[in-house]
C-alpha cells in the first residue's frame, strides 16, 4: 500500500488548499496537482470539488479521509509494536499535556524519559483537554494527560495516575470573603460556600478546558449563577490575577503546588463532598502502547506521587 497517497490526500483535506498542502508535505504544488488529478482518475471519482481556491471534500473524499485515518493509525500501531519486538528502543512518542500540566510536568519528566531512552524522539502537544481528546482520536498523540472528564469518551481509554485531586476555590492572601471559611473535616482546606461568590468577580478557563466543565456542571447542579465572570485560557494569569486581588478562581491543588511563583494565595474547599477529579493518563482504545510509552506514564505517576503534601501555599 502507497502510505503517502493517504498522506497527501488527508493534507489536501486538511488546508482546503493545494499550495498549503504541497508545502505541509515538501512538494511541489504542481506534483500534489498531478497526483490528485491521477488518483481522481485511477478511481473514476472526484474526491473533491473545487470552490474557488479551497478543495472542499467531496461525499466519496469524506469516506476516503475517515478510512485514511483508520489505515495510518493501524500502520502506526503495527511499526511501535515492531519496534518493541526489535526493542531497539528506537521510535517516536508523541505525547499531549492539558496546558497547565506542561509547565511543571515536563521538567521532572521528559529529562528523565530521554535519559533513559536517548534515541527516542519526543513530540509534545499542548492544549485544552477537548484539543487534546482530538488529537487522540486522529492518531496524532499516543497518550494524553489531563483531568478525566465526568462523562467519558467511549473511544478513549483512562489510566487513573492520581485519585481525588482536589479543586480549590482560591482567593488573594487575606480576602474579606474568608471570614466566612468554616472548618471542614473532609478536606485540609476551611469549606466556603460558592453561593458568597455570586457577586464576586469570578476568573474562569473557558469551555473546552475540564476546570470549566467540572464547575459548569456543580454550579448547574447546585443552581448557582455567577453574575460578574472573566473568561480567560490562561491558567497562568489566572493565579497572577487572583494574588493581586483581582478576582476569585476555582483551580486543582496540584497546580498551585507545582507553580513557579509561591504566590499569595489563600484556598478554600467545597465543603463535603469535595469537588475532585482523577488525573489520568488517556489513550486510544484498542491501540497498541509501545513499552517506551508505559515508561514515561510510569515517570509521570512517580511524578505525581512525589509531590510535598505538607507544602503550605
Amino acid at each position: 500500500m502507497d502510505f503517502r497517497e493517504l498522506n497527501y490526500i488527508l493534507a489536501i483535506a486538511k488546508y482546503q488548499n493545494i499550495t498549503k498542502a504541497a508545502e505541509s508535505l515538501y512538494v511541489g504544488q504542481p506534483t500534489l496537482s498531478k497526483f490528485l488529478i491521477t488518483l481522481e482518475d485511477e478511481l473514476g471519482l472526484k474526491l473533491f470539488r473545487k470552490i474557488g481556491h479551497k478543495y472542499v471534500p467531496t461525499y466519496a473524499g469524506e469516506r476516503y479521509v475517515e478510512k485514511a485515518i483508520q489505515i495510518l493509525q493501524l500502520k502506526g500501531d503495527l511499526d511501535a509494536e515492531l519496534a518493541d519486538i526489535i526493542r531497539r528502543d528506537i521510535g517516536v512518542l508523541n505525547v499531549a499535556f492539558a496546558n497547565m500540566r506542561g509547565i511543571y510536568m515536563l521538567p521532572c519528566t521528559l529529562p528523565k524519559f530521554q535519559d533513559r531512552y536517548p534515541n527516542v524522539k519526543v513530540n509534545i502537544f499542548e492544549g485544552s483537554s477537548d484539543e487534546n481528546d482530538r488529537r487522540l482520536l486522529d492518531g496524532q498523540v499516543e497518550v494524553a494527560f489531563y483531568s478525566k472528564p465526568s462523562v467519558s469518551n467511549p473511544q478513549i481509554e483512562y489510566e487513573t495516575l492520581m485519585r481525588e485531586e482536589e479543586l480549590l476555590i482560591c482567593t488573594c492572601r487575606d480576602h474579606p470573603i474568608g471570614r466566612f471559611a468554616a472548618p471542614n473535616p473532609a478536606s485540609r482546606y476551611p469549606k466556603l460556600d460558592v453561593g458568597l461568590l455570586k457577586k464576586e468577580r469570578i476568573l474562569m478557563m473557558k469551555p473546552e478546558h475540564r476546570t470549566r466543565q467540572i464547575m459548569d456542571n456543580y454550579l448547574k447542579d447546585h443552581g448557582i449563577q455567577l453574575e460578574n465572570v472573566l473568561y480567560t485560557g490562561s491558567l497562568p494569569a489566572i493565579m497572577e490575577l487572583v494574588s493581586v486581588g483581582y478576582g476569585i478562581a476555582f483551580i486543582f491543588e496540584t497546580h498551585l503546588r507545582h507553580r513557579v511563583k509561591k504566590l499569595p494565595i489563600d484556598c478554600y474547599s467545597f465543603g463535603e463532598p469535595r469537588v475532585t477529579s482523577d488525573f489520568v493518563a488517556a489513550f486510544r482504545k484498542g491501540s497498541y502502547v509501545s513499552h517506551y510509552t508505559r515508561d514515561f506514564v510510569e515517570i509521570v505517576r512517580n511524578a505525581v506521587f512525589h509531590t510535598d503534601e505538607e507544602e503550605e501555599f
